[in-house]
């Protein structure tokens, strides 16, 4: 079964005007994407730093001649890369086009000064969701500030995704053999290459207790103190841990909204998994996906169209939660909370958004039959709310 990524005719579009850099989790489909965009183009190459092969060719920069797209895999492992594809892009900007993947995070992983600044465009690629796996297509512009528009939900597709995950090879797979394998190899290989080649981690096994510690607490407020002592590290150790992770894309870490009018938390995260399928209860497994859903809506209006577009989360000191909050300008536009199967309204929906003034607010439930509103909350199938997102 072939798939059309969400991102590649944002990336052709972009293309045409400077450098692409696509950075995501490994095994996202990187790599998959480029050789679509290959396909279509006049000429081109694909290159992989990680290939002694193609090391020497991009340190020599041999191109293909005339107009081409040249490819750069995994490059931000040579650490002076940005300076030498600065140089390569003003030469050849007339006849050749740039795009450069990799698994870490592109924009912010840096040694120095941003050389490339005004020379790219960046995008966050991220595991398939409802729409992509169901080859259905979204709303072609969301009307930013207005209530999301929904389609009919395709319920099978969503069940997949919730049992095997939203990366490529896995869910395409549809084997529970096949699934678990894949996830083995993925996790060593985070751990075993990734960490190892990008980062100074000294205590390497410490950072894996740490990501098997993560799956548990899914969804809940993210004590550093609490890991701290489960792992017997100190604060400044466990903080570089928790950073190292969020660039290397395997955990994502959501902040508090913060306002005066809820006496709203200004500081604790809460943390979830690229790979949604790591968690093992499932409450917070679909808590999870639900997040990944909404963080791929935010990251393609950031990336694609410049939308100041963020996901949050709603809680208080009383401990009143809802589980995201999506901000335009800093300023609320929908809340999600995510069930299983309850269908009767949260009434921490209610009271932010009467405290709050939150003009949408939505109850995404996995079980729900039935779509309806009671005190101006929005409770609808899950199946249904991921037909409005990307």
């Amino acid at each position: 079964m072939a798939l059309t990524r969400y991102l590649e005719s944002a990336v052709r579009d972009d293309l045409d005007q400077k450098m692409v850099f696509v950075a995501g989790p490994r095994q996202v489909g990187k790599t998959t994407l480029a050789q679509q965009l290959l396909a279509s183009a006049t000429g081109g190459v694909y290159l992989n730093w990680d290939n002694r092969e193609d090391r020497r060719d991009i340190r020599a920069a041999r191109w293909p001649g005339g107009p081409a797209l040249v490819v750069l895999d995994e490059i931000h492992k040579w650490r002076g890369w940005k300076g030498w594809l600065k140089g390569e892009f003003d030469k050849h900007r007339q006849a050749k086009r740039f795009l450069v993947t990799g698994s870490a995070r592109l924009d912010v992983y840096r040694r120095g000064s941003d050389s490339l600044q005004g020379r790219y465009h960046h995008y966050r690629f991220h595991p398939l969701t409802h729409n992509e796996a169901a080859s259905v297509r979204p709303p072609a512009a969301p009307d930013l500030g207005q209530a999301l528009v929904f389609a009919t939900g395709v319920p099978d597709t969503l069940d997949a995704l919730l049992r095997f995950g939203g990366f490529p090879e896995p869910f395409l797979a549809g084997s529970a053999r096949t699934h678990r394998r894949w996830q083995k190899e993925r996790i060593e290989r985070v751990f075993r290459e990734d960490v190892r080649d990008l980062e100074a981690v000294r205590d390497l096994s410490s950072i894996q207790l740490l990501a098997d510690l993560l799956p548990e607490r899914v969804g809940s407020l993210l004590s550093l103190n609490a890991l701290r002592e489960d792992l017997d590290a100190s604060h400044r150790a466990l903080t570089h841990w928790m950073d190292v992770l969020e660039r290397l894309y395997y955990v994502v870490r959501l902040r508090p909204f913060e306002n005066s009018r809820v006496r709203s938390l200004r500081k604790m995260p809460k943390a979830y998994l690229w790979d949604w399928s790591e968690v093992q209860a499932p409450g917070p497994r679909f808590e999870n996906m639900v997040a990944l859903h909404l963080l791929k809506f935010c990251h393609y209006l950031q990336d694609k169209d410049g939308f100041q577009v963020e996901l949050r989360y709603l809680r208080d000191r009383t401990g009143r939660e809802v589980d995201f909050l999506v901000t335009i300008n800093r300023k609320p536009w929908f809340a999600v909370e995510a069930k299983l199967a309850e269908t009767a309204i949260d009434p921490s929906l209610v009271h932010f958004r009467e405290r709050l003034k939150i003009p949408f607010v939505y109850q995404v439930v996995l079980q729900a039959t039935r779509d309806f509103v009671q005190d101006e909350v929005r409770c609808l199938p899950a199946a249904t709310f991921f037909s409005a997102l990307i």
